[in-house]
């Protein structure tokens, strides 16, 4: 399962191998819940990070509980193809997660060996449903420890719907490097107010300036303790996600409304712009987030807690920004779990929401205003598909030309059209970033 170098990359776990080996039993017992949760559907493994048994946890072990729990994410193919080979039948469920937590371990956080195999048998024993299986747990960790992982594929790691639609889509080579972007995990990637010193703050978050000016971190642990924090000079945002309000162009004075705006980065980037901003989400309890940073930072905004297509207000804007609810699938670096959590039904079922939601946002563009429409996802229909039917529903509106290297985005990213396909396999050689459709639309009547 080794990984061929793709550019700099954080720490595997925050924790010193020494340090990882003391946490015991309940941080493994946690980091299988947190995996199950997130197996189980979408948001579930933030919702999990509430349970008892997960957050009464010290911050280390906690932390190492939800490190454990995204490297099995991440490698969940990988490991169970190890598993297969071992199991002549296969387990409960609970015996199955004991061994993918210690393999996401042994495997992925390159944790020792007897330390990850003692847990998982202590973690066997202490449940009557799982006791009658310690012996086996024992015996498969033992065998993969001696004789290797053995060989397995990237792809494994990417269930076969959401494959076999990326291979069509984008070919075989790029799915290729889609699965290896997924083993992955990610840098800090942080946003910064305008007229600072952007090399100083590289440097003392130990980071380095990426095209558009992003800064990429390879720093783990609370946020708060991070040099820049207490003074709101920064807030974090994956690069990829700062390219939409890049293209959008906001310029002091005018008048922008952020639809579905929560968390809010791409809010924070309109109102260090110095446009009079509005930020609408459907929900006030995702937008705390964006009221704390607005508070850190100094910035501000009107924020409504509204759905966009309900907002019942008569101002229209200079500009409009939709980044639309969609499927996530290009997150899947920092959110591996939506790949489990997406069904194929769900892209239809967006899709009809993205619609509603572009026509809504037309309506608010003044004359001579721009648009620009972006999600997260890869899967074309909430993407290209959109803006297609978009225009030949509005003929008052036209593309705009993207031009990658005036965004911070990288070039190949480029469509025929002018709009921006961003891939997580993209600048592979920086360590990769989110996926993104972008396509800014400008009202010439």
């Amino acid at each position: 399962m080794a990984d061929k170098s793709r550019g700099p990359r954080p720490p595997k776990v925050e924790l010193p191998r020494d340090e990882a080996a003391d946490i015991g039993v309940e941080a493994r017992l946690a980091a299988g819940i947190l995996l199950n949760a997130a197996l189980e559907g979408r948001g579930g493994l933030d919702a999990a990070l509430s349970f008892r048994e997960v957050a009464d946890l010290p911050g280390p072990d906690r932390a190492f509980a939800r490190a454990v729990a995204m490297a099995a994410l991440r490698r969940l193919g990988e490991i169970d193809q190890i598993l297969d080979r071992k199991l002549q039948k296969g387990p409960p469920l609970a015996v199955r997660t004991i061994l993918r937590v210690a393999l996401a371990q042994t495997l992925v956080l390159e944790t020792p060996a007897f330390a990850a195999v003692s847990t998982a048998v202590k973690l066997a024993e202490r449940d009557p449903k799982t006791r009658p299986y310690k012996n086996l747990v024992n015996a498969v960790l033992r065998g993969i420890e001696r004789e290797g992982p053995g060989l397995t594929t990237a792809e494994s790691n990417l269930p076969d719907w959401l494959a076999a639609r990326w291979r069509a889509t984008y070919g075989e080579p790029t799915l290729a490097a889609l699965a290896l972007a997924a083993r992955e995990e990610p840098a800090a990637d942080l946003s910064l107010k305008p007229d600072l010193d952007d090399a100083a703050t590289a440097d003392a978050v130990d980071g380095e300036i990426l095209p558009g000016g992003t800064i990429r971190t390879g720093r783990r642990g609370d946020l708060a303790g991070w040099p820049g924090f207490d003074d709101g000079v920064w807030w974090v945002q994956d690069a990829a996600a700062a390219v939409p309000v890049r293209l959008l162009a906001p310029q002091a004075g005018e008048t922008v409304v952020d639809f579905c705006a929560a968390p809010g980065g791409k809010t924070l980037q309109l109102a260090a712009a110095g446009v009079s901003v509005v930020a609408l989400d459907r929900s006030d309890k995702r937008l705390d987030r964006l009221r704390e940073n607005l508070a850190r930072t100094g910035l501000t905004a009107e924020v409504v807690a509204v759905p966009a297509e309900d907002w019942d207000d008569p101002r229209t804007f200079d500009a409009v920004l939709l980044d639309a609810p969609c499927t996530a699938t290009g997150t899947f670096r920092r959110n591996p779990e939506v790949l489990r959590a997406t069904k194929p039904a769900d892209v239809a079922k967006l899709a009809d929401v993205q619609h509603r939601l572009l026509d809504a946002a037309a309506e608010r563009v003044k004359p001579g205003g721009r648009l620009v429409y972006c999600v997260c996802s890869l899967e074309r229909e909430e993407g290209e598909t959109q803006v297609i039917a978009f225009l030949r529903r509005n003929p008052a509106f036209r593309t705009a030309p993207a031009v990658p290297a005036d965004l911070g985005a990288p070039e190949e990213a480029r469509t025929p059209e002018g709009w921006l396909r961003i891939l997580p396999s993209m600048w592979a050689e920086k360590g990769g970033l989110d996926g993104f459709f972008i396509a800014r639309l400008d009202r010439v009547g």
